[in-house]
């Protein structure tokens, strides 16, 4: 095993048992996909079959606001945690490199995010296919909207996390940061109620576009998080 794999490791550990012990972070990795999920649910539950034809847009597009909510509210905490309970200075102390450290509490936000999204759509699509119409289910439950669904969750999920960490890294009061990371997460939301209403029409070229921008932005969000991460100003305003 190599130096930065352990080094990672190590340090993805600490973060989800951290995780674990936080109830804040806890309670709004269970609240919000609950808050999110009832509405399109409920919506695909009671429609009649009768309107399974006149069905436009996705309904349950609105669940891609879970992967972009819970990630950075979670990542907020990465660095300014660390500071309000004196450990980032002895973890910025050790030869790990500022690479290790940021991919180490990405991939603690991101694990648990992933898992929360893809698990609470397949609630919704269990319980669509259970209880719902089945000329509504049939429409709603269509291949590209699920593959939208597994493609954009984590895309969606890896910026909100660069988001969420520059955040942290540029606060001083925890829960600041996360009204911040929740603020931040708000404007994907609005986009995938716009789209479940069908007030923005996605077609495949725009959705590919979509996609495309999304990867150039996680490639760019890791960039400038990395560039402007300074060890020396945070070891040296850790209060």
């Amino acid at each position: 095993m190599s130096a930065t794999t352990s080094h990672v490791r190590a340090i993805y550990r600490k973060e989800v048992r951290e995780y674990r012990r936080n109830w804040s972070i806890v309670s709004t990795m269970a609240a919000i996909p609950l808050g999110i999920v009832v509405f399109p649910l409920i919506l695909v539950i009671a429609l009649p079959a009768s309107a399974a034809s006149s069905l436009r847009g996705d309904p349950l597009v609105i669940l891609l606001g879970i992967p972009a909510l819970i990630p950075s509210i979670v990542a907020t905490y990465a660095i300014v945690g660390e500071r309000v309970q004196g450990t980032l200075e002895p973890l910025l102390t050790t030869a790990i490199r500022r690479e290790e450290l940021l991919l180490a509490k990405a991939l603690a936000a991101l694990v648990p995010s992933l898992a929360i999204a893809y698990g609470m759509y397949a609630v919704v699509v269990v319980c669509t296919k259970l209880f719902a119409k089945p000329a509504v289910a049939s429409v709603v439950l269509q291949w590209p909207y699920v593959v939208a669904q597994v493609v954009f969750t984590p895309l969606l999920a890896t910026l909100s996390i660069w988001i969420g960490i520059a955040i942290s890294t540029r606060s001083s009061d925890v829960r600041v940061a996360q009204q911040l990371g929740a603020l931040a997460g708000l404007p994907v939301l609005l986009v995938t109620y716009l789209i479940s209403f069908d007030v923005i029409h996605v077609t495949p070229g725009l959705a590919v576009g979509f996609g495309a921008a999304l990867l150039v932005l996680d490639g760019l969000g890791w960039w400038v998080v990395a560039v402007t991460f300074d060890r020396e100003r945070l070891i040296t305003s850790t209060s």
